[in-house]
């Protein structure tokens, strides 16, 4: 049995959809459904089993889960780099995480867990993931923290060598619907424009990068999905790994990529970003990528603008805009 615990969330429901089309249902998923609405990743999913996350921490934590485990794909954690409750997410991101890898360790188990490039902090330290320069971070919100914390763990129980973790960058795609602001601003930005015709976005306050000239390394799920298959397939490769396409682009490029799925012409307005957030933005991210790639992942990534076509015409166009079956 295969456990991806984040199972009905944004990556963790899209890897189910990739391992369903690798013809794999034994899967069982960890969550918290909550009242929001990614149960809806759900629907066309096939699996085995759904186990509250509390639940299923208490059978790991009593040895009593009741099937024999292949793999943990942990991509459970609360996401949100604007939640204030630090003891909520040392709670959630961290001790969870650290109680599922020493469950996993104990069943010599597969284990393949999220990381976030939010520990990267403000970037002036750089986005290399080279584990000699983890501990070094400095994290400017408490979600990037909690993430940081259990890297930290890892390194220091020297598990390095015995799990995959991964440092997702701005990753976009089908299965976000629910995230509400933590959902991709090509989400937002496509709603935007059939409501209004026009997007708007953050104006820059550094003098260094135009309003709409701060740039992100945008990755497509899909990407990261062929990624995470690989890692999943290649469980003597182990360590901490970025994953982003290794170029940034603008949030220009990414409007007008927007724009051009839909057939408009671009309208871009820039508006005061909020106070609360201005020391706490990230002006540029970009994935130092050759640590996988020297490991030997394959993968090659798509051009920013042909993901947005897809993910626009084949999925947020459609009356099902869910990964199919």
């Amino acid at each position: 049995m295969i456990i991806v615990t984040g199972g009905a969330g944004f990556i963790g429901s899209a890897f189910i959809w990739r391992l369903n089309q690798e013809g794999i249902t034994d899967i069982v998923i960890v969550d918290q459904l909550g009242t929001d609405d990614k149960w809806k990743n759900l629907v066309n999913r096939r699996f085995v089993d759904y186990i509250p996350k509390n639940e299923f921490l208490k059978m790991a934590g009593e040895d009593k889960v009741p099937f024999e485990t292949s793999a943990i794909v942990h991509m459970g954690a609360r996401s949100s780099t604007t939640e204030r409750d630090a003891d909520y997410l040392w709670e959630n991101n961290y001790l969870y995480s650290r109680k599922l890898a020493q469950w996993a360790m104990k069943q010599n188990i597969r284990f393949i867990y999220a990381s976030s490039a939010a520990t990267y902090g403000d970037g002036t330290l750089g986005f290399d993931d080279d584990h000699s320069k983890i501990s070094k971070l400095k994290p400017i919100n408490m979600y990037g923290y909690s993430k940081q914390l259990f890297d930290l763990w890892v390194l220091k129980n020297k598990l390095e060598n015995k799990v995959a973790g991964i440092k997702f960058f701005n990753v976009f795609g089908p299965n976000e619907y629910h995230k509400g602001d933590m959902a991709s601003v090509i989400f937002k930005a496509f709603h935007q424009i059939k409501e209004t015709g026009k997007v708007r976005l953050f104006k820059s306050y550094k003098k260094e990068y135009p309003d709409g000239g701060q740039m992100r390394d945008f990755v497509y799920v899909k990407d990261c999905l062929d990624v995470m298959w690989w890692l999943f397939n290649n469980s003597h490769v182990n360590g901490i790994f970025n994953l982003g396409t290794g170029k940034a682009r603008t949030w220009n490029d990414l409007i007008k990529a927007v724009f051009t799925a839909m057939g408009r012409k671009t309208n871009i307005q820039y508006m005061e970003m909020p106070e609360s957030l201005r020391d706490q933005y990230q002006y540029f991210t970009q994935a130092e990528m050759n640590k996988l790639k020297s490991a030997g992942c394959p993968v090659k990534f798509s051009s920013l603008e042909d993901s947005v076509r897809d993910y626009i015409g084949n999925y947020l166009q459609q009356a099902d805009q869910y990964f199919g079956k």
